[in-house]
């Protein structure tokens, strides 16, 4: 606990911020409603539904769950309180203003989504960023993740993301095979972080690779195998179709190139796999620069920028954005620029406030939306470019550090 004194505190300060303004204050503003994450309903049932052993209805309206098993799979614990104890998951509104099982599933969601906090935190130690920063780097993060956890409602996203960074961690430590199982849960949880896996191969000798790679990939082949063989067509159609609306959130670009669906919605799915084919170029491009070291040391921040620039590929090619898909690059360019300087840290954390903040903008129009905020992550990445000849790099062990 001395050790990540800095996420605790951010974490204990999103919690209460997260419960006060969700709770109390929709009240001091004149509404009788709580303000909740609608989006944290559907997987709520989902995962209830799991806890019940009906793996046929992961999919099945009205969970909404457009991800992989593992996104109910990480709230199996609270769904388990909310099924023995016959709370209603009733969707929150003006026929339930003051749904009781948030109390309960709101402080469960945010401390899980605070794994990403303690992650960052490690990898700042490990790359001996002073306290003072590593304090910065909390406050920092905990400021972007209000935007997953507290306002949006997927702590799915802020779990695959700590989970990747614990992956980079393990890589650094060249505990290959600890990698590649922690790529893999993140996989599973919400494949977004499918985007950052060859930057993290690109580092490993090739003859390391398929062993990492069939690990990255067991724990999602296993639990859609199961989804798949419950409902295949409900199942299939989800994850594959990855249906979106451009009404109800925020068009881009791109949008007008994708496949229209029933009920205004685009396929989201076709664009992500171009994501998914830039970033496996870039990683086949940077391999040849970052040679595994047999007595050197992993550029583990240059790693970390390259992971954020991949992330962040799905803010540039998705065909309609909602404001938390900018999270896990934030999160990620944040730690190489506290690696840089504090200068750099206080900067990066100034843009990734102002990019959470504007993203939350009601305003739907490509170019008043869209590109202030990739503007803004490009600025971010901007500021975490690492310089190699000024990043105190450590010699790699084989110990993790601590979580």
């Amino acid at each position: 606990m001395a050790r990540r004194v800095f996420p605790l505190i951010a974490s204990g300060l999103l919690m209460a911020v997260t419960m006060g303004t969700s709770t109390l204050g929709p009240g001091i503003v004149g509404r009788s409603q709580w303000a909740l994450p609608q989006d944290y309903w559907g997987t709520l049932l989902a995962a209830v539904r799991l806890a019940h052993l009906d793996v046929a209805g992961l999919y099945t309206q009205p969970t909404g769950l457009v991800s992989l098993p593992g996104t109910a799979v990480i709230l199996l614990p609270v769904a388990a309180v909310i099924a023995l104890s016959g709370m209603s998951l009733a969707i929150p509104g003006a026929h339930n203003p003051h749904p009781g099982v948030w109390l309960a599933a709101g402080p469960y969601e945010v401390a899980i989504s605070c794994v990403a906090l303690f992650a960052a935190d490690a990898l700042a130690e490990r790359l001996d960023v002073s306290r003072g920063r590593r304090a910065l780097l909390a406050l920092a993060g905990g400021v972007a993740l209000w935007n997953v956890a507290g306002r949006w409602g997927h702590p799915e996203d802020a779990v695959a993301t700590g989970l990747l960074m614990y992956a980079a961690l393990a890589a650094h430590g060249r505990r290959v095979p600890a990698a590649g199982w922690l790529t893999g849960a993140a996989v599973c949880v919400q494949p977004l972080v499918l985007l950052a896996v060859p930057v993290l191969a690109a580092v490993l000798p090739w003859r390391r690779v398929p062993a990492f790679l069939t690990r990255a990939a067991l724990p999602s082949v296993a639990g859609f195998a199961a989804a798949l063989a419950a409902n295949p067509s409900a199942a299939w159609s989800a994850v594959t179709s990855q249906p979106d609306s451009p009404v109800i959130n925020h068009p881009t670009p791109w949008t007008s190139l994708a496949a229209h669906m029933a009920g205004g919605n685009v396929a989201a799915g076709p664009f992500r796999l171009t994501a998914v084919v830039v970033a496996c170029a870039c990683g086949l491009a940077l391999h040849r620069r970052w040679r595994w070291p047999r007595d050197g040391d992993l550029p583990l921040a240059e790693l970390l920028w390259w992971m954020a620039l991949a992330l962040a590929l799905r803010s540039f090619f998705e065909p309609v954005m909602v404001p938390y898909y900018l999270w896990p690059p934030l999160a990620l360019a944040l730690i190489p620029a506290a690696a840089l300087s504090a200068r750099r840290l206080i900067w990066a954390s100034a843009v990734t406030a102002a990019v959470t903040g504007l993203a939350q903008g009601p305003w739907r129009g490509v170019w008043l939306w869209w590109l202030p905020v990739i503007a803004g992550l490009i600025l971010l990445l901007g500021l975490g470019v690492p310089d190699v000849s000024r990043i105190h790099r450590l010699p790699m062990t084989s110990r993790v550090a601590g979580g």
